[in-house]
């Protein structure tokens, strides 16, 4: 019998990249993983990720974990020749990404509908702070500002007990989720020119990309909760901290029976799901009386293996290091002048096709504009 070779689910179609930073890099990212052509367009002096930490032998691996897989090409977008090339060029891509703040590719004359004219089946997808119309569209942004003006991070500080500001900003939720909701919409756009013949606009915004990791506190904040939702805390251990989650009532019942305290299924202060979330702080309390006394790898297992919800806190370099990421093959090596590095792969597997970081990372300027005329 004949056996098939998974491909790529994107290979063929060619995507020219005009991002930097991360928001718009990852989707492109993420579009190379899957198969695509990704023309990754800098100026002479190169994407900024470039020289950002983590750096070895001036090779920022940062950048690498969003840029492998591109072929970086350094063009003048104020040169008119170069100009006309870099259109030539989009005239035979399938998308277009940008992340510039709205009505800089406009002034450059490579907007949509200028773009379109010649290739009606282009998809174009722009990502911004604010979205590309509207009252505060010209607003710059970066993830942080996002975040603070999304309600996020007051809505996190809302929950602790020992923060008296808003915690200080170092994850960029604003910037991942913006790529992974970019590319689920070019992916719904690719889906639709396979009906129609015929691209689109994509207007992603970092804000509503926040707004929509907050399901709860969004209607919440349009009516107010009579009993605060239970707010899950780390409890201490010998050496750390876990996190337990007893949902459901089922969930608490085994961890009832797991620890020994079959006393607290019967307790009235944690009987039900509402005594619980009139109780949550004792109810954390008590089961902390448990935890204390033990590892947390011991927490962990011993909860684990009676179906309650469990994970003790791990640094990411523990986390590099879990047999089941491993198993999962979550990291792919890449490779640049200056070694070899593991990057994330995307979270999902597909059986009829391969999911996984191209393990390269182009040199500024690697490739030439002509390469691909």
């Amino acid at each position: 019998m004949t056996q098939h070779t998974p491909t790529r689910p994107l290979e063929g179609l060619r995507v020219v990249d005009f991002s930097t930073l991360v928001a718009g890099p990852y989707c492109s990212r993420y579009l190379s993983d899957l198969g695509a052509e990704v023309i990754k367009i800098e100026s002479a002096e190169g994407d900024y990720m470039r020289s950002q930490a983590p750096l070895r032998d001036g090779m920022s691996t940062y950048f690498g974990q969003v840029n492998c897989g591109k072929k970086s090409v350094v063009a003048n977008l104020k040169d008119s020749e170069m100009l006309a090339d870099v259109k030539r060029l989009i005239d035979t891509a399938d998308i277009v990404i940008e992340n510039f703040r709205p009505g800089v590719m406009t002034r450059f004359g490579l907007d949509f509908e200028t773009l379109s004219d010649s290739n009606p089946g282009l998809i174009y997808c722009a990502v911004s702070g604010y979205g590309q119309t509207g009252p505060g569209a010209e607003r710059p942004a970066y993830a942080q500002n996002v975040h603070a003006s999304s309600g996020h991070d007051l809505t996190l500080l809302r929950y602790q007990d020992e923060l008296t500001r808003p915690a200080n900003s170092v994850l960029f939720y604003a910037d991942i989720l913006a790529a992974i909701y970019a590319l689920s919409a070019v992916n719904t756009a690719l889906y639709s020119r396979e009906k129609t013949g015929r691209g689109q606009h994509i207007d992603v915004s970092l804000m509503e990309s926040v707004v929509n990791l907050m399901p709860y506190d969004v209607q919440e904040a349009q009516f107010p909760a009579k009993i605060s939702r239970p707010v899950y805390k780390p409890s201490r251990t010998t050496d750390g901290f876990v996190i337990i989650m007893p949902n459901t009532q089922r969930n608490f019942e085994m961890l009832a029976r797991a620890t020994g305290h079959d006393e607290w299924i019967t307790d009235p202060r944690f009987a039900t799901v509402e005594a619980r979330y009139n109780n949550f702080p004792e109810l954390l309390a008590t089961i902390e009386g448990w935890t204390i006394q033990r590892s947390s790898e011991e927490c962990e297992r011993i909860l684990s293996a009676a179906s309650v919800p469990c994970g003790r806190y791990r640094t990411v370099a523990e986390a590099l290091e879990d047999p089941q990421l491993k198993h999962r093959e979550a990291f792919q090596t890449v490779t640049d002048r200056a070694g070899d590095y593991l990057v994330t792969n995307l979270p999902f597997k597909m059986s009829g096709g391969t999911v996984s970081a191209v393990p390269t990372v182009s040199e500024l300027g690697e490739y030439k504009l002509s390469d691909f005329l």
